[in-house]
């Protein structure tokens, strides 16, 4: 769809969709990365600013608390973060690494919680950043269980490439997809970011993936075959602990 056709509420989705979590951005920031003209930019972010949605500094526009207070009403994001939690805090005890729940959102995986210390490795992973599915061990961990045609839409368009290790061939992650459901754990080495590696498993439903947990530890030191039984035992625990509390019935 053009951006001239484009109604008042797709341009505001546009905006808010061009900025980076906790990054603040000008208007010819905004202009450049949505395509509108300038004026209806600058319409659509003061707007913006008087909804609450974001907010103006002497750098420019950033995302505004509104936004966080309405993203924390979400229901499956609540339920999920609630009883992930401890989980998550185990697994940080445990290997002193960061751990992160994501879910699906089409091609992406949506981080939805992230544990760290305070040296944590530099990731590009954020609550409530998305990175893709294909170059990321949440992302390999969320599709491999689904049906084979979420996956065919997914290997049937390019394969980004955010490093040189990204996979961009889809045969080559067509495989690795295999063995995710053979031993439900995905691995990720220096495939998002260069330095980083990732050990996560899958949080099933009926069968089903509804989040994925994980484990990213410097590329130096990662040794996947001790972390993945933690991780597996994790997911698993997780799962049992979502189908007794009747998520799989809210869905």
């Amino acid at each position: 769809m053009k951006r001239d056709n484009l109604s008042l509420l797709q341009r505001s989705a546009l905006v808010l969709d061009c900025f980076p979590g906790g990054t603040t951005l000008s208007l010819a920031e905004v202009t450049a990365r949505t395509g509108l003209p300038r004026s209806t930019a600058h319409r659509v972010l003061t707007g913006l600013v008087e909804l609450g949605w974001l907010t103006r500094n002497s750098g420019g526009f950033e995302l505004g608390l509104a936004l966080f207070e309405l993203g924390e009403r979400v229901g499956l994001k609540y339920r999920l973060r609630s009883a992930a939690l401890p989980f998550m805090q185990d697994l940080y005890s445990v290997t002193g690494q960061t751990v992160h729940l994501a879910v699906r959102d089409g091609r992406d995986a949506v981080y939805v919680e992230k544990i760290h210390g305070h040296a944590a490795l530099p990731l590009p992973s954020q609550i409530g950043g998305r990175l893709p599915l294909t170059c990321t061990a949440v992302g390999k961990a969320l599709l491999a269980p689904e049906a084979p045609e979420v996956i065919g839409t997914v290997l049937t368009v390019p394969l980004r490439s955010y490093t040189a290790h990204s996979i961009t061939d889809p045969a080559v992650l067509a495989r690795e997809l295999d063995g995710v459901r053979r031993t439900g754990i995905a691995i990720e080495r220096e495939e998002s970011a260069v330095g980083g590696c990732c050990v996560a498993s899958p949080i099933l439903l009926g069968g089903r993936p509804v989040a994925a947990l994980s484990v990213s530890v410097p590329a130096e030191s990662f040794k996947p075959e001790l972390l993945a039984p933690a991780v597996r035992t994790a997911a698993l625990a997780l799962g049992r602990t979502l189908a007794r509390s009747g998520m799989e019935n809210r869905r």
